[in-house]
């Protein structure tokens, strides 16, 4: 990664936990913008984003967002909301599972409280016969992360995954452990501001972390989610499986909301199970940060798309 690039990258991300950026955010709403990343505030708006979705042969996983929460009661309201978006789900009846952040449960102020909350969001995702994908968040919340997700599963509640991030060091020994498990994992290149100790700084090797874990997951035959929209990384799994003989229903690839949709649309064409990730709320800026600062062909679309409104 070019030095300019990685000064973007670090100040946009750095502008993402600032309180007056997101107050100026939060007054403008989606105007600045954020609507190609996000499917709107409601979950209405959401599901209708979804139905699209699933008429081009492409599922979904709802992401209501927020993070970072300060007080345990923010928690209770986002555990309903996860509930009322379960119960949605159902009643719409579109394909669509769910992700949610823990720190939106709580994980940084009440770890069991968190607990009890996000067991509560699987069971009533077990009840209609839905899946939760825990996310993960920055590197100090990762083992807490995937203790939750290890517990559930011991408890008996098999509905449940979470996500591994190639550009951290310790995700090789994290898919080892999961894969004996076994557990449904999202594989991802990682969105956020880590240090040189913890992660991987270069481009390269992140990419060739990726891959390996990639390789390996697929080796595996636990059900892996390729999440990415590295064309030159999806034909090499595509090349991989067909290599291996490995069967398309133990894989599926995901992306997110308003980013490569016509590859979305090629890739469920040709018999590929794909998955868009689509996020909605009212806190959506700190999302829409990291989607802008993963690319700055991002940022030029967004500026594109203001001077026309």
């Amino acid at each position: 990664m070019a030095i300019g690039t990685r000064l973007f990258r670090a100040a946009l991300l750095a502008v993402a936990g600032n309180r007056a950026a997101k107050a100026f955010a939060s007054r403008y709403g989606l105007r600045l913008g954020a609507r190609q990343f996000v499917a709107g505030e409601t979950l209405d708006e959401a599901l209708d984003q979804v139905r699209a979705l699933n008429a081009k042969g492409i599922e979904a996983t709802l992401d209501h967002l927020g993070e970072g929460i300060r007080r345990m009661g923010e928690a209770e309201a986002f555990k309903q909301e996860y509930v009322r978006l379960l119960d949605g789900i159902r009643a719409a009846g579109v394909r669509s599972n769910v992700s949610l952040k823990p720190t939106q449960m709580g994980i940084a102020l009440d770890p069991e409280a968190c607990y009890d909350n996000i067991r509560r969001i699987v069971a009533a995702a077990a009840r209609h016969g839905n899946f939760v994908r825990l996310d993960m968040e920055d590197s100090p919340h990762t083992d807490a992360t995937i203790g939750i997700a290890r517990r559930l599963q011991g408890e008996g509640w098999t509905n449940v995954g979470t996500v591994i991030q190639a550009y951290l060091y310790r995700s090789d020994d994290d898919i080892r452990r999961l894969t004996d498990d076994p557990m449904n994992l999202r594989l991802v290149k990682g969105a956020y501001k880590e240090p040189k100790s913890r992660a991987y700084p270069r481009k390269a090797d992140v990419d060739a972390n990726f891959r390996r874990l990639i390789e390996a997951r697929l080796r595996s035959g636990v059900y892996t989610a390729i999440a990415t929209h590295d064309e030159s990384v999806i034909r090499d799994v595509q090349a991989f499986v067909q290599r291996e003989g490995i069967d398309r229903a133990k894989y599926e690839f995901q992306m997110l909301y308003g980013i490569r949709g016509a590859l979305q649309e090629r890739l469920a064409a040709e018999g590929f199970r794909v998955r868009c990730y689509v996020p909605y709320g009212k806190m959506w800026y700190p999302y829409f940060v990291r989607r802008l600062a993963e690319r700055p062909a991002n940022v030029l679309f967004v500026l594109r798309n203001r001077t026309k409104n």
